[in-house]
């Protein structure tokens, strides 16, 4: 049962993920529109840059809920086991 709850969690943050870089691709050419030259170049790069930030605050919380989900899984296997 913990192994398909695991999968289901990596999925959810997978999908997070793709559609987190999806999403801030298809929006950065919109809230540039107007710009020309250096400025446009400046504000596409810094599209680029929030969307970096963004997916590395969300594989740290990834990688904090698998430990959580570790930790947890290791408690119940040790109370969970058979007794002598």
């Amino acid at each position: 049962m913990f192994l398909w709850i695991f999968l289901t969690v990596q999925a959810l943050f997978v999908i997070w993920i793709i559609a987190g870089t999806v999403s801030s691709t298809k929006s950065a050419g919109k809230s540039c529109d107007g710009l020309t030259g250096q400025d446009y170049t400046t504000c596409i790069n810094a599209g680029h840059v929030g969307t970096t930030i963004g997916v590395g605050l969300v594989i740290g919380l990834w990688a904090a809920v698998d430990i959580i989900l570790g930790i947890t899984y290791l408690i119940y296997r040790l109370n969970h086991r058979d007794q002598p």
